[in-house]
């Protein structure tokens, strides 16, 4: 059955990514982004509201505007995919505390609440999906990240109480925790990790992103967008509060 999805973050990466898996499967997608322009590009590519693709400027850190949200869609959302995410790699004390907070805003803060805003309508139809994008930082930990591994780590405790408070209902939540994904994200990382750590680029892909997973190799979204199409699927209406970690085989050790 077709779903109306909300994914946050969605002008590139990995929400451009599932988005247009999803689209591809049938589903409707309202790509929600700060950036208006990004937004409206990306719906776009991905062939417009004829297609499914509808472009939604919006800052998950401005909470007025994440409570109208519910108002702002075309049609009720039968999944969230709180997907947004900024990174900033410095030595906490070196770490500003504005952007210390603004990662927790955007990361934490950001889902928590876009949560509670399509919730109750979730709730009045008795369906709802909600996918968190974690990170293998969600699990464990590196230096010079601090802001961020704290939030990944906040969204599965957030997603268990969500999921327990919503056990009555058919809604779930669960936080998808892949390792290294290529996207600009990802790409800037390396540049700060370099300067941080003293070394290249290429040995800060291949001494500290690849090498402590088995299997070498960089996560790529489709493997995030089919596991989050499963999670959407009726086959996984109990599944909730879990936390589905694609690394390689990172945490094995």
């Amino acid at each position: 059955m077709s779903k109306h999805i909300v994914i946050t973050g969605a002008a590139s990466g990995i929400g451009f990514g599932i988005a247009k898996f999803m689209i591809e499967k049938g589903h409707s997608v309202t790509l929600a982004d700060m950036n208006q322009d990004a937004v409206s590009k990306a719906a776009a590519d991905l062939g417009g509201e004829e297609a499914g693709a509808y472009a939604l400027q919006l800052d998950v850190t401005d909470m007025q505007a994440v409570s109208e949200l519910p108002s702002r869609l075309f049609k009720p959302a039968d999944a969230l995919i709180n997907n947004a995410g900024i990174q900033h790699v410095a030595k906490l004390e070196n770490f500003p505390a504005d952007k210390w907070q603004k990662l927790i805003e955007v990361m934490l803060v950001g889902p928590a609440m876009l949560t509670k805003a399509l919730l109750p309508g979730m709730r009045e139809r008795g369906h709802g999906r909600i996918i968190n994008v974690g990170s293998i930082h969600s699990v464990i930990a590196s230096p010079y990240k601090s802001a961020y591994i704290a939030a990944k780590h906040g969204l599965l405790g957030f997603a268990k109480t969500v999921a327990l408070e919503t056990g009555d209902v058919d809604i779930t939540i669960n936080t998808l925790c892949p390792a290294y994904v290529k996207t600009p994200l990802v790409e800037k990382q390396i540049a700060a990790q370099a300067i941080e750590n003293n070394m290249s680029e290429e040995d800060v892909v291949n001494k500290i992103m690849l090498e402590p997973m088995p299997k070498k190799a960089f996560i790529d979204i489709s493997e995030l967008a089919e596991s989050a199409a499963f999670l959407l699927s009726d086959a996984a209406k109990n599944i909730t509060a879990q936390t589905l970690i694609l690394d390689g085989g990172w945490t094995a050790r």
